[in-house]
């Protein structure tokens, strides 16, 4: 709000105010209308003078985040926040380094990253270069019937292979030759 606005804002909430006053039991309709078209003067103002989105919480710290509806203040951050203090409370603080402990590493230790996966990804030659076909597998026999069924599909490619992923990319099998296919006409002539 500028300060044009504000000036303006603060002179119609005044004269409400002084209409407030002097309003009686027998105050005339003719007044009424004019405390009437006062009150809309001083709401045009406060619309134009608004420029944020209505909060959709009670938080001061954020009044657009997410909401909560169990939170007494409708803040699903700030309610996370309390949640872990009071779990912190109830298991017990959590550990805390002892100063000869070596600094840790910002990359964590070996327990705090998650264990490698492996997965096989069939794989099949588009002409280019060799491109995700399907949805990577846990087990291997289920890739292979797959890849299996898409060599005696209708549409099958030039080539398909399964990969081994297992923290490093391990070639298993191929299936066919793949060419690399110029994708412009003629060669480049």
């Amino acid at each position: 709000m500028n300060h044009a606005q504000l000036t303006a804002l603060g002179r119609a909430l005044r004269l409400l105010g002084e209409h407030g006053e002097a309003l009686t039991g027998d105050t005339p309709d003719t007044r009424l209308h004019e405390v009437k078209a006062d009150l809309k003067r001083a709401l045009d103002l406060l619309a134009d003078s608004v420029t944020g989105a209505v909060p959709t919480t009670r938080c001061p710290e954020h009044p657009n985040g997410p909401v909560d509806e169990n939170a007494q203040d409708l803040c699903l951050l700030c309610e996370t926040r309390r949640r872990a203090a009071r779990r912190s409370e109830y298991n017990g603080p959590s550990a805390q380094p002892h100063p000869s402990d070596p600094t840790p590493s910002r990359y964590g230790v070996r327990e705090d990253r998650p264990q490698p996966q492996q997965r096989w990804l069939p794989e099949l030659w588009n002409g280019q270069a060799w491109q995700l076909c399907g949805t990577p597998r846990r087990d291997r026999h289920e890739a292979e019937l797959y890849l299996a069924a898409q060599r005696r599909g209708p549409r099958a490619a030039m080539a398909y292979r399964l990969v081994h992923e297992f923290t490093d990319y391990e070639v298993l099998r191929v299936w066919g030759t793949p060419v690399r296919v110029d994708i412009e006409p003629l060669g480049n002539l």
